[in-house]
């Protein structure tokens, strides 16, 4: 994967915007490390910085091929999947290929047949491309969102890049937030808005979308959307098709020329694909590279809930053991995740996901050691109904984004001056109404509205970007791509008109994705109880980011103080259990991870040198 950035300006010449750039491209070196380029015309300045995975030498950016009605410039991050495919049906039609990157497929694609290519790319992806023919730039991000695009737009100009931290660099780009901002951390985050930059007037470009910029102005539509369809097939066929579509997701993105290997929890989704690689590996006399994550004494501290039945442990060695993968088993101490929270801060460009944003963080540097490209099993729980709350009525009918009803403890945390600027329930509530607002129900919903078609809307758009935000934004701060091939746009299309009673065979969470899995699996890890990304149960982290948020609340200069009911604060710090069963974000943030979270926002305020406007 690599890094982008961008900047069109029509009343400049930017052909000495060198420096710009650079300064641009040099907070994206740790995306990619491996190379970087710059390339200039007139009113137009790209760049990129390179992980080199497929055709390293041929590979290089800013890319420029020239046909002769002139030439395209682009600047990529990504993976095409189908770049064969694509490049026999270009060749047909008179291309000629300089290399075998798909760089240069997507760039080809794009001269063929200009803004329709992009419902021609299976891959994760988001570029920019200058078409000098008719002066206009064009910027795609993939289906699902995988990989990031912000970017600034003014009248005369639009500023673009794959981070918020290369925007910022910028001169023109100040980082202020203001009351939009400030209701997206305290009552959205770890989870975003889709568009929305945080930063003032900085946006992100929706997945599935693109923007066209010329000199008449912006245009920006999307390629993609979920629609409905009658399921006609029976279990059967439907089984069938699901086994399919997965198995070859998860090959066609094995393909690179540099070392892979998988992220193995031993649970069902990525058991799933380190069987399908392991066979793939064994059938090329290769063998499996496999990683997991684990905390230092965290068996002695382990206890059963809903959410985390069982550890992990046992089930990683029975799949190691039976895929004969070779097996790398990371531990981390509770000191690790708590220093390496700020880390992950400049990572994401914001307060995140906590120590489950650090934990992954430092598994990628490890991971990193041994392969450049990983694969995991993110998004089958949002495709095929994991979460809880795809199988709870009061979290379905929570009248709220299901994944954080608990809306109170947001708000006690927030100062009563703070509430009533940003006017907190107003703020999620007008989001979760967009929301609704979208969902595309069929005809056979009855009065409408389908619960499970509305959980699954909802997750698929709002709740899977920050797993993806999180997994590119921790992997790419160490220089290791990580795909994931549930993300797979045939696998949504298909599953997303895949009747509930089916999805959820027998009752079980996935149970539909467990049948269809059925005989590459262990019986015991096909239907072993979900369980999600492992977390630290020692103490000493509660006390760790405890002692960590009090310093930043006794500090009179904290930017943080002035945003928070310093009250509130004390008692849940003074009584911790009080919401030890209520987590305010998904299954795994509950208080340690929310005292963390306000240590991370305080950091991002000051390192960021955010003004609140």
């Amino acid at each position: 994967m690599c890094g982008i950035v961008g900047w069109l300006n029509w009343n400049r010449d930017l052909s000495s915007s060198g420096k710009v750039i650079d300064g641009m491209v040099d907070t994206l070196i740790p995306r990619g490390p491996d190379a970087r380029g710059q390339w200039f015309e007139n009113h137009i300045a790209l760049g990129h910085s390179r992980l080199a995975v497929v055709d390293i030498e041929g590979g290089k950016q800013p890319m420029t091929r020239t046909r002769a009605a002139g030439s395209c410039t682009i600047t990529y991050n990504g993976e095409l999947y189908n770049t064969e495919e694509l490049r026999k049906e270009l060749l047909l039609k008179g291309y000629a290929f300089q290399g075998h990157s798909d760089t240069e497929v997507l760039l080809l694609s794009y001269m063929e047949w200009g803004v329709d290519c992009v419902t021609k790319f299976n891959g994760i992806f988001a570029f920019g491309i200058w078409d000098s023919r008719n002066e206009s730039l064009f910027l795609v991000r993939d289906r699902m969102g995988v990989k990031p695009l912000f970017y600034y737009p003014q009248t005369d100009s639009l500023i673009f890049a794959s981070e918020l931290k290369a925007l910022l660099t910028h001169p023109q780009i100040p980082a202020e937030i203001n009351a939009e901002g400030i209701a997206e951390l305290f009552m959205i985050a770890p989870a975003r808005t889709p568009g929305n930059g945080v930063i003032r007037n900085v946006k992100e470009l929706k997945p599935a979308h693109c923007l066209l910029m010329n000199r008449q102005g912006i245009q920006i539509w999307p390629y993609w959307q979920l629609t409905n369809k009658p399921h006609e097939d029976d279990l059967k066929t439907t089984i069938e098709k699901v086994r399919y579509l997965v198995i070859d997701s998860i090959t066609r993105q094995l393909v690179s020329d540099v070392p892979l290997g998988t992220l193995l929890s031993g649970g069902l989704d990525s058991s799933i694909i380190t069987a399908i690689a392991a066979n793939q590996y064994k059938g090329h006399n290769q063998v499996l590279s496999t990683f997991s994550i684990d905390y230092v004494d965290n068996h002695k501290y382990f206890k059963a809930n809903d959410f985390q039945p069982n550890p992990d442990a046992p089930f990683i060695e029975k799949m190691s053991g039976h895929f004969a993968t070779n097996h790398y088993a990371f531990f981390f101490d509770t000191p690790e995740l708590i220093d390496s929270l700020e880390n992950a801060v400049l990572a994401r460009d914001l307060p995140g996901m906590a120590d489950v944003d650090s934990s992954l963080l430092l598994f990628s540097r490890k991971i990193k050691e041994n392969v450049t490209v990983g694969i995991s099993g993110e998004c089958a729980d949002e495709i095929f109904g994991g979460y809880p709350w795809f199988h709870r009525h009061d979290l379905q009918n929570a009248g709220t984004f299901p994944w954080a009803s608990h809306l109170n403890t947001r708000l006690q945390v927030l100062s009563p001056e703070l509430s009533e600027r940003i006017h907190p329930l107003d703020y999620v509530n007008r989001r979760y109404q967009e929301a609704l607002k979208e969902i595309p129900y069929s005809n056979t919903d009855q009065g409408g509205e389908n619960v499970f078609t509305r959980v699954g809307y909802l997750t698929l758009t709002r709740f899977m970007p920050t797993l993806l935000d999180r997994k590119d934004r921790m992997t790419m701060a160490a220089g290791l791509e990580v795909r994931v091939p549930f993300c797979d746009h045939r696998i949504v299309e298909y599953a997303w008109n895949i009747p509930w009673e089916m999805k959820n065979y027998q009752g079980r969470e996935k149970g539909l994705l467990r049948l269809a899995l059925e005989g590459i699996l262990p019986e015991e890890i096909l239907w072993r109880k979900k369980s999600p990304y492992p977390k630290t149960h020692n103490p000493q982290f509660m006390l760790g980011v405890k002692e960590k948020l009090l310093t930043v609340l006794n500090d009179p200069s904290s930017p943080l103080r002035d945003l928070v009911n310093l009250k509130n604060i004390m008692t849940i710090v003074e009584n911790p259990e009080s919401n030890a069963n209520k987590p305010w974000f998904g299954q795994l943030m509950d208080t340690p991870r929310l005292f963390a979270f306000l240590y991370q926002m305080d950091f991002w305020l000051r390192t960021y040198r955010i003004k609140i406007v």
